[in-house]
């Protein structure tokens, strides 16, 4: 089953110029791949399915305005949430100027204005509230919930790309915060939140 397919079969709701974009961005990724090495989704089945992993919290997510994914990399999950999240105002948070380099370009080409790229490490940051922070790959959930503190109040949620290891995380997760883990093939989505 194809990207647009599978998307369409789980009744993920996407922008009309989703699969116009996301065709788009795939193949700028694979451009830029061979020269800066971005991601290590090398072939497009495998891009694919980082895709719709990204894009799969949609299903669950409520509406917010604001959203802020730490270490996005090559766009996983933020610049997929951002495409398929026009109504959200998504900061992109990426240290590493190469990548930080792409997601601008593709803001650019894409023309997308719900889009800020901040090329700093989430430290580095001036405070700052956010409805939703996201990050995939980037560190454990203790250190995640650390860094992610300037930036979320007793209303905002966290959601966190995780793997079958994310239970051993969980004493680390403090009181008063609450969590579900929604799980969907091998990723398991960690959603913490002091209302969940």
């Amino acid at each position: 089953m194809n990207l647009k397919d599978k998307i369409i079969a789980e009744g993920i709701k996407v922008p009309e110029d989703f699969f116009h974009n996301v065709q788009k961005y795939k193949e700028h990724i694979f451009k830029w791949n061979k020269i800066h090495n971005l991601t290590g989704a090398r072939d497009e089945a495998t891009l694919d399915e980082f895709i719709y992993d990204a894009l799969y919290p949609i299903t669950f997510l409520p509406k917010v305005d604001s959203l802020m994914d730490i270490g996005t990399g090559a766009g996983f999950p933020g610049m997929i949430l951002a495409l398929g999240l026009k109504d959200t105002k998504i900061t992109l948070v990426e240290p590493l100027n190469k990548r930080a380099s792409f997601l601008q370009f593709i803001k650019a080409d894409l023309d997308l204005q719900n889009v800020e790229v901040v090329k700093k490490r989430v430290e580095e940051m001036q405070p700052k509230r956010f409805d939703i922070i996201t990050s995939r790959a980037v560190t454990d959930t203790k250190l995640l919930l650390e860094l992610s503190k300037n930036f979320r109040d007793k209303d905002s949620m966290l959601l966190f790309y995780k793997g079958e290891k994310v239970f051993d995380e969980m004493d680390d997760v403090g009181e008063g915060m609450h969590y579900k883990v929604i799980e969907k093939q091998k990723r398991h989505y960690l959603l913490l939140g002091e209302n969940i």
